[in-house]
C-alpha cells in the first residue's frame, strides 16, 4: 500500500467517526467539537486530491469562523437537550432511508470508478500546476458578476444584521468635562459609621 493511499484511509476514517460522533453523542458541545475534527479531516481529503484551496477554505471559514461562533453560541445558551430529543425516533426512518441511498450513490460513484465504468476527463497537470491560481483566474474573468454580486449580498446581510441588533435609542456613556469640574466630595463619597464589633 501506497503512503497516500494510507493517509487517505486514515483521514476517511477519522472522518466517518467524526461524522457519525456528531450526531450521537447528546452533549452538543462535544457534537460540535467532533465536527470540527470532521472538518479538519476533510480538509486532509482535499488536500489529497490537490484541492488545495477548498481546504484552505474549508479550515479558515467553517471551522475559524462558522464553528467557532456556532461552539460559543452552544456554550452560551440553555439548550434544553430532552426537548430535542423527543423527535428523535419519529425522524429515524425517513434519515436511516435518506443514509442509505447516500451510501449507495457514494458507492456507485467509488466502484464505477474502481473499475472505469465512467470516463475521466480530469486533464493532467504537471507539478508547477497551481490551483488557486487557476481558480482565481476564473474567478476574475468568467465568473467575475456572479462573485461581485454574492459579495454585495453578503455586505447587505452584515449591514441588516446590524440594523437588527442596534433598534431603538441607547444612552450615550460620555462624559461631559464641566460636569467633571464641578464635582463636590459630598455628592460622589458618603462615609458610614459602623459601631465596632467585639469579639468574646
Amino acid at each position: 500500500m501506497e503512503f497516500k493511499t494510507f493517509v487517505f484511509y486514515f483521514l476517511s476514517t477519522i472522518l466517518v467517526y467524526a461524522s457519525l460522533r456528531v450526531v450521537t453523542l447528546r452533549n452538543p458541545v462535544h457534537a460540535a467539537l467532533h465536527l470540527i475534527l470532521a472538518f479538519f479531516s476533510a480538509s486532509g481529503v482535499w488536500v489529497l486530491l490537490q484541492a488545495e484551496f477548498l481546504a484552505i477554505a474549508l479550515v479558515l471559514v467553517y471551522v475559524g469562523a462558522v464553528m467557532v461562533l456556532f461552539l460559543f453560541v452552544v456554550m452560551m445558551l440553555d439548550i434544553n437537550l430532552d426537548r430535542l430529543r423527543e423527535g428523535f425516533w419519529s425522524y429515524l426512518p425517513m434519515g436511516a432511508i435518506v443514509a442509505l441511498l447516500m451510501v449507495a450513490e457514494m458507492s456507485l460513484v467509488l466502484w464505477g470508478n474502481y473499475f472505469n465504468l465512467f470516463e475521466s476527463n480530469v486533464p493532467q497537470t504537471d507539478a508547477n500546476f497551481s490551483n488557486v491560481q487557476a481558480i482565481a483566474r476564473l474567478l476574475f474573468t468568467e465568473y467575475v458578476y456572479p462573485f461581485e454580486l454574492a459579495s454585495v449580498i453578503l455586505l447587505v446581510a452584515i449591514v441588516a444584521a446590524a440594523a437588527l441588533t442596534l433598534r431603538g435609542k441607547r444612552m450615550s456613556k460620555s462624559v461631559s468635562p464641566s460636569q467633571q469640574v464641578f464635582v463636590k466630595a459630598k455628592d460622589r463619597v458618603r462615609v458610614l459609621q459602623m459601631p465596632a464589633e467585639k469579639r468574646e
